[in-house]
């Protein structure tokens, strides 16, 4: 078991369980919610709704089913049973408790839909992805470089059970499909559907072109959206929207696609060992894939909500990140070379003089850990968590 990694979203988990009735963890599949929530409640039963037995159970007689746990429970893969969130509307409603029921799911489409419907306002609401750079420090052989980090990602079997990606990987993509993707949607063409998950990974850093990704294929745009719309719902990638508050006028809309483990990714770009990264075509965006990633776990894991955007205009011009503060803006370049040149500060230069503010940050693959060049401030791919 991962029990040794202490979880940088625990505080986080102890706040909403204080404050709210019931809390509500998700994220993708073996991401370590269970063992965190086992190992935070411990007083508290435990249910996987994945057991036929009491899923049959929680359908066919919810009352029954709830009626068994007077001092609450932790409810695992609760989305398999959608029709009990109105019964527990009832019994929150009922008792002052707080943090008397704790739900979790790998499917945050399913589930929020079902929590938005019943439970709006009792549920304090957690996205659990997997280690964060931070955290697999604590593993038994930690990551040595960026490239280790990135090939390995941060599912807990792989970076803590140091499970051979080459094994992992291929059956978690198998898990995957046969259980998520056909309980959201009746996918019959289960081929397709991964030749779509492999073109993903090769537009890693690119804005979503929903036609051409189809083209590819050889399956419709309508198909397409709602594929992805599937594989954002089970956390397998996530879209990065474009920053167009205050500049309407000729910012491009689409966003970026990036993965939520880099060690899927590069799974699924066929790459086998991590000094491949190095050399591979892709080694730049995998490096934004990762630190964009990064940063979006050190939000998630302090219970906060997702504040990140890239910025691109018509013209051209972009910036990597922009990481939105209400209202102040940090832009963000990401480049993987460990030498520095003076094109890396193109966007943040053009972001000066759009903003008239000097808040950018350039992350780069060097082991420096924090230093200034050309009046910006540099910061290695370490230092993530302050950015």
């Amino acid at each position: 078991m991962h029990d040794m990694v202490e979880r940088d979203a625990k505080d986080a988990v102890i706040q909403l369980a204080k404050s709210f009735k019931a809390v509500a963890l998700t994220g993708p599949r073996q991401s370590g919610k269970t063992t965190l929530l086992r190992e935070m409640f411990p007083e508290k039963s435990y249910l996987s709704l994945e057991n036929p037995q009491e899923r049959q159970f929680a359908l066919t007689d919810p009352v029954q089913f709830l009626k068994r746990f007077p001092q609450g429970a932790i409810l695992d893969e609760v989305q398999r049973a959608p029709d009990l969130f109105s019964y527990l509307q009832q019994i929150l409603d009922e008792s002052t408790e707080h943090g008397k029921f704790v739900l979790s799911g790998s499917n945050n489409f399913l589930l929020l839909e079902s929590i938005t419907q019943s439970l709006a306002g009792r549920v304090g609401y957690l996205e659990l992805l997997p280690f964060s750079y931070r955290e697999t420090m604590a593993c038994p052989s930690p990551p040595t470089s960026w490239l280790s980090y990135l090939f390995q990602g941060g599912y807990p079997a792989v970076a803590h059970d140091q499970v051979s990606p080459s094994l992992w990987f291929p059956s978690y993509v198998r898990t995957y499909i046969e259980r998520d993707v056909r309980q959201i949607r009746n996918i019959s063409d289960i081929l397709q559907f991964q030749r779509l998950l492999q073109a993903c990974a090769g537009r890693i850093g690119q804005q979503v072109n929903f036609s051409s990704l189809g083209n590819d294929i050889g399956i419709d745009y309508k198909t397409v959206q709602s594929w992805i719309s599937i594989m954002q719902a089970s956390y397998i990638i996530f879209l990065l929207p474009p920053f167009y508050k205050n500049f309407n006028k000729r910012v491009v809309k689409a966003p970026k696609l990036y993965f939520h483990d880099t060690g899927l990714a590069s799974y699924l770009l066929g790459i086998t060992k991590s000094d491949q990264v190095m050399t591979h075509p892709f080694k730049g965006p995998l490096f934004e894939n990762l630190v964009i990633l990064e940063c979006l776990k050190n939000r998630l894991n302090k219970g906060q909500r997702n504040n990140l955007f890239y910025y691109r205009d018509s013209a051209g011009n972009e910036v990597d990140l922009i990481i939105d503060h209400g209202i102040t803006q940090t832009a963000v370049e990401i480049k993987s070379a460990e030498t520095l040149s003076k094109d890396f500060l193109k966007g943040l230069l053009y972001w000066e003089k759009l903003t008239g503010t000097k808040e950018g940050k350039l992350i780069y693959g060097g082991e420096s850990v924090r230093h200034s060049y050309e009046g910006f401030e540099v910061m290695n791919w370490k230092s993530l968590p302050e950015v």
